[in-house]
């Protein structure tokens, strides 16, 4: 739910250079599917989208490779484009990427397969950077606080799909603003937690929550794909901190 297959559609969309309704993600069984590591730490994007790169750019070396010996010209002289490959210069020489599947896959196929495959290693990281700013109004009497306005600039390295981004900052700053503001586990004195169901735990929803204005910094990291970062952690931080400060200056 967190728009990363749409990330990974994109990505190798972009290495085949063929549109995106071209592309469906499959997300596989554990049992079945390749090691990914665990989608925690905002990472999956970061981590699973550079293996997705390197596996497009497989499958697109083997495309080429079938291709360069049914149009006699080296894998260089050839470019994909509308799901063909052609002989740069002269489109009219050309094979469609499912000619090539066929080739690849009938029955008697005079080719193995087209399966592309990457793996990496995750050694470095690429933290992400937020500024938050919140505008409070505070009910001198009651001690009521509602947040009037808030807004998250930060920097995604390379948004590959910016309305995604954008969701997960808006979804992180909501987090913050609601751990600021009403979400605490309250104990009695024996220890038992007295608001232990989310009617009595206080989660923001829609109703409370003010416009929240993203605003995607993009400074490119070296490790990310195509230089994107984490996203959805870093913008639930700094929440309750603004919220504070706004609170202290009202």
């Amino acid at each position: 739910i967190t728009g990363t297959n749409t990330s990974f559609q994109q990505i190798t969309a972009e290495v085949l250079n063929v549109d995106l309704d071209a592309v469906s993600v499959t997300t596989g069984d554990t049992r079945t599917a390749p090691f990914a590591g665990m989608s925690a730490g905002s990472k999956t994007t970061y981590t699973v989208g550079r293996a997705v790169i390197l596996a497009a750019e497989d499958a697109k070396r083997q495309m080429l490779d079938i291709a360069s010996q049914r149009l006699e010209a080296t894998p260089e002289e050839l470019e994909m484009a509308d799901g063909e490959v052609r002989v740069i210069g002269a489109p009219e020489r050309m094979v469609t990427f499912k000619r090539i599947g066929r080739w690849s896959t009938n029955f008697g196929a005079p080719y193995p397969a087209i399966v592309g495959r990457g793996a990496i290693t995750a050694r470095k990281a690429a933290p992400g950077f937020t500024a938050q700013a919140a505008e409070v109004e505070v009910d001198p009497d009651t001690g009521e606080v509602t947040v009037l306005g808030f807004a998250v600039a930060q920097d995604a390295g390379f948004a590959i799909n910016p309305l995604s981004v954008e969701g997960q900052i808006q979804g992180g700053a909501s987090q913050g603003i609601g751990l600021a503001l009403s979400e605490e586990m309250i104990f009695d004195a024996q220890g038992r937690l007295l608001n232990p169901n989310l009617l009595d735990y206080r989660l923001p929803t829609t109703r409370d929550l003010p416009p929240i204005e993203a605003i995607i910094v993009e400074v490119p990291s070296e490790e990310g794909p195509y230089g994107a970062r984490i996203v959805g952690e870093p913008s639930i931080v700094a929440g309750p901190a603004a919220v504070g400060n706004a609170i202290a200056a009202a």
